[in-house]
């Protein structure tokens, strides 16, 4: 693989790293995150995820927030940053996605230029990069509605995918698929 330019990958933590549960017992990755998250380590991209605290379904606590953080990252850490927006959807914050407060937030704790870094996850969060000039790629999920992923620059259809184009360059194309021969994409080599 190619080298790449970007130096940080941002995911959201729920539904792109790991299954959106809100009991850090039942929470599992996602499919390829493992394997996504090794790649970008082995390669020397830093890597962190960035989630909101406060939702629709319910209001997180400090404790329920640190507990699925460290579910997360007993899972599939170790990660450079971790980032949690403590507003709710309607205090018309500066970081809860699609603002890009916590991306900036992330980035200048690794000193890295938003231009540097990729941020994988939702509708939301590929707005608040392109805002920033960060990579953003849409990995959509149940909940992404048409509309939002027409209007994405990039999709993958998995964080694997996402993780792979990043590495081989500046991925090219808006809908990003891996190509590759099944054995040669799954294989150990």
């Amino acid at each position: 693989m190619a080298r790449t330019r970007t130096r940080t990958v941002l995911f959201d933590r729920d539904s792109i790293l790991a299954d959106d549960t809100l009991d850090p017992d039942r929470l599992r990755p996602a499919p390829g995150a493992g394997e996504a998250l090794g790649l970008l380590r082995l390669h020397g991209v830093r890597t962190g995820f960035l989630a909101v605290g406060k939702g629709a379904r319910k209001d997180l606590s400090d404790a329920d927030v640190r507990a699925l953080n460290h579910r997360v990252d007993a899972l599939l850490g170790p990660f450079d940053i971790r980032g949690v927006c403590p507003h709710g959807p309607d205090e018309h914050c500066h970081c809860r996605p699609p603002e890009p407060g916590l991306i900036l937030w992330a980035a200048g704790r690794l000193c890295t230029a938003p231009a540097d870094c990729a941020v994988v996850g939702t509708a939301a969060d590929a707005e608040a990069a392109a805002r920033v000039g960060a990579h953003g790629i849409l990995v959509p999920d149940e909940r992404t509605r048409p509309e939002e992923t027409a209007r994405a620059e990039q999709v993958a259809p998995d964080v694997l995918t996402a993780v792979r184009a990043l590495l081989t360059g500046p991925p090219q194309g808006r809908v990003l698929v891996d190509e590759r021969p099944i054995e040669e994409a799954f294989g150990d080599g």
